[in-house]
């Protein structure tokens, strides 16, 4: 089931401590679950992971999610590895 409003404050405060949120739906703690593993210990990408977010999600799905978890992933990353911060210039570019 969709949720039929947008993203809140609150429940942007509920993803810390998502686990025990009475608030986000099992579907967006799964979605959160898959995020958190790639974005941590990538090895620990389970079949018991993905079956559960087979429960929720298309094959489709869960690619187009674990797509858009890596990009963005990947993206902190590199913006942290360049040293960049809003306001800054790119150090690259000395």
């Amino acid at each position: 089931m969709a949720r039929q409003q947008g993203l809140t404050e609150e429940l942007v405060a509920e993803i810390p401590n998502y686990r025990q949120s009475t608030i986000l739906t099992a579907r967006e703690k799964a979605a959160i679950r898959f995020a958190e593993v790639l974005a941590g210990d990538h090895r620990e990408a389970s079949q018991e992971l993905f079956d559960e977010l087979r429960r929720y999600f298309t094959e489709a799905e869960i690619i187009d999610l674990g797509f858009r978890i890596t990009a963005f992933v990947g993206y902190g990353r590199f913006i942290h590895a360049l040293g960049l911060e809003i306001g800054k210039t790119c150090p690259l570019s000395r």
